[in-house]
């Protein structure tokens, strides 16, 4: 496989058909190396329009969604980072392209390992992977950026209280497809502005809060 024909033709044919544009998130996507973040039985898929197995029943969000929540987030050099579900650690590593400090949440340990490994390998030594439940954790310090990978069946404000002014959330909202891409912008220390995106699929965070069940 030629890496770099491969890699053109997804940002040609899958990135800027989905309408990012951003020239900054399409030279992300060029600059960070996704066959390496692939595991080496999938590697021939690295650059396909799909989801990616990973191991413990995840997977690696399709790169035009990356591209979609990279461009949503209006990300600024300098931005500091929250990303709770590391997974392989591409999108991290997205993050740190753009930005410069990300920390990443992983609640599975085999994960953050195989992501941790990734990042180094790739020379991403400014993200710092954390095994955590992202439904619990508390970050020490706001953020202006905070990417949820994993879907919410209910949204959850949580995360929104993590943001420093003018910073933004992504998150996608639903409990079923199809579910709801969202950007939450806190406006002010009180006031959060929230504007919906696409319609998309991605699976469930482990542990975060579910709609209630009807009882009859």
């Amino acid at each position: 496989m030629d890496i770099e024909a491969a890699r053109q033709q997804m940002i040609d044919q899958q990135v800027r058909a989905w309408d990012v544009l951003d020239p900054r998130v399409l030279d992300a996507l060029a600059r960070v190396p996704r066959e390496r973040f692939v595991p080496p039985a999938y590697r021939d898929l690295a650059f396909a329009d799909a989801p990616i197995p990973l191991p413990q029943g995840q997977s690696m969000l399709p790169p035009k969604l990356d591209a979609r929540i990279l461009q949503a987030c209006e990300i600024a050099a300098g931005d500091s980072v929250i990303e709770v579900g590391t997974g392989s650690g591409f999108l991290a590593a997205c993050l740190a392209t753009l930005a410069g400090r990300v920390e990443s949440l992983e609640l599975r340990p085999v994960l953050a390992e195989f992501a941790s490994g990734n990042l180094r390998a790739a020379g991403f030594l400014g993200v710092a992977v954390h095994v955590a439940d992202g439904t619990v954790w508390q970050p020490r310090a706001a953020a202006d950026v905070v990417v949820l990978s994993a879907s919410l069946p209910v949204y959850d404000a949580r995360y929104e209280q993590w943001l420093a002014p003018g910073g933004r959330l992504f998150a996608v909202v639903g409990a079923a497809a199809p579910m709801c891409a969202q950007l939450v912008t806190r406006v002010s220390e009180r006031e959060f502005a929230r504007t919906e995106l696409f319609e998309t699929f991605v699976d469930p965070m482990t542990n975060a809060r579910r709609p209630s069940a009807f009882v009859f």
